[in-house]
């Protein structure tokens, strides 16, 4: 009975820990410098910020069975650029026989917004989701979506 008190106990500590490592990824962003002119574009850009021992698969991760970070922008009455994925680097892991191209640390995504001259909100808002599956070298976690929003105010 002591016995498996005790691995109960381990058990729990060592979920909890994974789960608070888990989840100590922050997704945050900015438009600019927080303004926007009706009739130009801004630049947003949105982090991904891993703790040191996470990684995170990046947009080509060149593994079929890794699942690629995400992220997605919208916004009315504005367009919306392509986001640019930043190159990861290529590691290699005792669970795979082949390299995977993964995102560590800070890694910021950027896109532009193009306001349009007839833009006559004083605030602009961005929603955006990230979907990314974070890893340590030997086990990934569930996948999960961060959403933010951005916001911007005309200048």
């Amino acid at each position: 009975m002591k016995h498996s008190y005790k691995l109960v106990l381990f058990s729990a500590i060592f979920f909890a820990v994974g789960s608070f490592t888990a989840n100590a990824q922050t997704v945050t962003g900015s438009i600019g410098n927080a303004t926007f002119t009706p009739g130009k574009s801004v630049r947003a850009t949105v982090v991904l910020s891993l703790p040191g021992g996470l990684h995170a698969n990046s947009r080509y991760p060149g593994n079929e069975y890794a699942i690629p970070t995400t992220v997605r922008a919208t916004a009315k009455g504005v367009r919306v650029g392509a986001v640019s994925y930043p190159r990861g680097q290529n590691r290699k892991f005792e669970f795979s026989s082949e390299t995977i191209n993964v995102y560590e640390g800070r890694t910021a995504f950027g896109f532009n917004i193009t306001v349009p001259a007839n833009y006559t909100a004083k605030t602009l808002r961005v929603s955006v989701s990230v979907k990314y599956q974070a890893c340590t070298n030997e086990v990934c976690y569930p996948p999960k979506s961060k959403e933010i929003t951005l916001t911007a105010r005309s200048q």
